[in-house]
């Protein structure tokens, strides 16, 4: 493997690892109730202050990881290359932004309903993820002042697509295998089998209706460590 391949691998792996590990914003009231009841992420219904909070989440979880990765590379004209899932809209709440969260939110909501979840359960979980938009993420990177951006390009990749997916099973399955542990651990395991059941349901509903698949938006980005400062 080519020294550029290395590198590419160890910076998408540590920027996998980092977003695996970012904390869940502060999403409760002065009274210490939850502002985004029912959701487990950012959503249409949403009030304002729980798109800040993500916000300033992610700001703050990103700037830490630039200045980290800044200190293990030569101090200059290393290079790293990020992928990042992201937005095209200034809107967090655009369809864009898409995510399987609302999927899943409905699906708890659903057991909620049966018994098999507490309300309190579902009102206390809260999905540390966000997906920044382009001008965020420079913004963020020109802030932090540890690199210079060579190269930042944003795409879009079909990922709900019902004629790439076998069936809905295999897409359920795909979101399963990245969702699990996150989900296990906050809901417990004995519901899992019932929680992606209905979420395959769901997932068919959305495939009989669907006129354009859904979309995943991509930002690469590639970096240069700038001089010592």
């Amino acid at each position: 493997m080519s020294e550029f391949c290395q590198a590419l691998v160890t910076n998408l792996l540590q920027n996998a690892n980092k977003k695996l590990n970012e904390k869940v914003p502060e999403l409760r009231d002065e009274e210490r109730l939850p502002i985004n009841k029912g959701k487990i992420y950012i959503s249409k219904t949403s009030p304002p202050a729980v798109c800040e909070a993500y916000l300033a989440q992610f700001q703050q979880d990103f700037s830490l990881f630039l200045k980290s990765r800044a200190q293990e590379m030569v101090p200059y004209g290393g290079r790293a290359i990020l992928v990042l899932h992201g937005r095209l809209s200034a809107d967090p709440t655009s369809e864009d932004s898409y995510t399987p969260w609302e999927l899943f939110a409905e699906a708890i909501s659903h057991l909620v309903s049966k018994g098999l979840i507490d309300e309190e359960r579902l009102d206390s979980f809260d999905v540390p993820y966000y997906t920044p938009s382009q001008e965020e993420v420079k913004e963020l990177i020109d802030k932090e002042g540890s690199f210079a951006v060579d190269l930042m390009e944003t795409f879009a990749i079909d990922i709900g697509d019902k004629d790439i997916w076998s069936n809905a099973t295999s897409y359920a399955n795909n979101i399963r295998s990245f969702t699990e542990p996150m989900i296990s651990h906050h809901f417990g395991v004995k519901i899992l089998d019932e929680l992606y059941g209905e979420i395959t349901d769901l997932i068919i509903q959305d495939f009989a209706s669907q006129t354009e698949p859904d979309k995943i938006i991509n930002i690469v980005v590639v970096l240069k460590r700038k001089k010592n400062r």
